[in-house]
C-alpha cells in the first residue's frame, strides 16, 4: 500500500463548511472546473484518475452527471451489498478506505487517487497514511453550512510554491460571482 497516494480535493467557506442539505451552497463555475480538471486530467493518456466518494457525496451528484466522466468511480458505503445493486456496473462500491485502497494499489491503469468528500471521508483519508496532498479551495466568504471540512493538522505544510505540481495550479486570488478565494495545496511533512 506504501505506494499509493491519496489527494483529497475539497472547496470550504471560512468557516470550513463544505455543503448544505447535501448541496454545495455556492455556485462558482470556474472553482467547478478547477475540480473537473485536477481530477480528470493525467499526465499519461493511457491511464484514468479515480475519485473515491462517500454514499452521501454519489447520491448529491445530479444523475446526469454521475459516474463522473473519463475517471474511475468508487463509492464507500457502510452498505456496500445495498449500492452495488443501485449504481451502474462499473462504479466500484466498497465497505471501507482501506479495503478500497487495497483493492486498486495493484491497478496499473490508475494514475491519481482523488478522494472527493463528504466529511466523514475527508476526516478519515486525512488520517490515512497513504494521505499526501490536500487540495483546498479556500473561500472567502461564509455560507450557511451543515457539513465542514475537518482539521488538517499539524502534519501538512501549505506550500507556497505550485510550480512543482504536473498539472497548473493558480496561485493568485480568483474571484467569480463577488466571492474570492484561493487555491491551497497542503503536503504531508510528516
Amino acid at each position: 500500500m506504501s505506494n499509493i497516494r491519496l489527494n483529497l480535493i475539497a472547496a470550504a467557506c471560512e468557516n470550513m463548511g463544505i455543503g448544505k442539505n447535501n448541496d454545495i451552497p455556492w455556485k462558482l463555475k470556474k472553482e467547478m472546473a478547477y475540480f473537473n480538471r485536477m481530477t480528470k486530467t493525467t499526465i499519461d493518456p493511457t491511464k484514468q484518475n479515480l475519485v473515491i466518494m462517500g454514499r452521501r457525496t454519489w447520491d448529491s451528484v445530479p444523475e446526469k452527471y454521475r459516474p463522473f466522466s473519463g475517471r474511475l468511480n468508487l463509492v464507500l458505503t457502510k452498505q456496500p451489498d445495498v449500492l452495488k445493486s443501485t449504481v451502474p456496473s462499473d462504479v466500484m462500491v466498497f465497505g471501507s478506505l482501506d479495503e478500497a485502497v487495497k483493492a486498486v494499489a495493484t491497478n496499473e491503469n490508475i494514475e491519481k487517487i482523488w478522494i472527493i468528500g463528504g466529511s466523514h471521508i475527508y476526516k478519515e483519508a486525512i488520517n490515512h497514511p497513504c494521505c499526501d496532498q490536500i487540495y483546498l479551495t479556500e473561500i472567502r466568504k461564509s455560507f450557511d453550512c451543515d457539513t465542514f471540512f475537518p482539521e488538517i493538522g499539524e502534519g501538512f505544510k501549505l506550500l507556497d510554491d505550485h510550480s512543482a505540481e504536473a498539472i497548473p495550479v493558480p496561485i493568485e486570488k480568483q474571484s467569480e460571482n463577488d466571492v474570492e478565494y484561493y487555491f491551497r495545496i497542503y503536503k504531508r511533512i510528516v
